[in-house]
């Protein structure tokens, strides 16, 4: 089993920028598709952006493109969420995921088998 830690997370002005980090222990995720996904007070789990095993295929929910990027180093098994223009609304607590193995990426929470405890980011207006 894959066991996942979030950190980077914290308090940032609107505008502002953070990165967030996702480690792996347990077993090698080279061959996993990661994603991050949110969720805010009272809201459903949504999708931030998945990347698939090889970093060639990578997937971003309508309201962060072009403002975050996924990335993944599969030699240091960390997944990483660049976060820039960030808006309250991006307000959230945020979760790395994985599914083992696949093709591509997916943005269905119900794809993924493995979830980190998460980490709260907080944007002020």
């Amino acid at each position: 089993q894959v066991q996942l830690v979030e950190s980077g997370g914290g308090l940032v002005q609107a505008g502002g920028s953070l990165r967030l980090s996702c480690a792996a222990s347990g077993r090698s995720f080279s061959r996993d598709v990661m994603g991050w996904f949110r969720q805010a007070p009272g809201k459903e789990r949504e999708v931030v952006a998945a990347i698939s095993w090889g970093g060639d295929n990578t997937y971003y929910g309508d309201s962060v493109k072009g403002r975050f990027t996924i990335s993944r180093d599969n030699t240091k098994n960390t997944v990483n969420l660049q976060m820039n223009s960030l808006k309250p609304e991006d307000t959230a607590v945020y979760y790395c995921a994985g599914k083992a193995g696949g093709r591509g990426t997916t943005a269905a929470v119900y794809d993924y088998a493995y979830w980190g405890q998460g980490t709260q980011v907080t944007v002020s207006s």
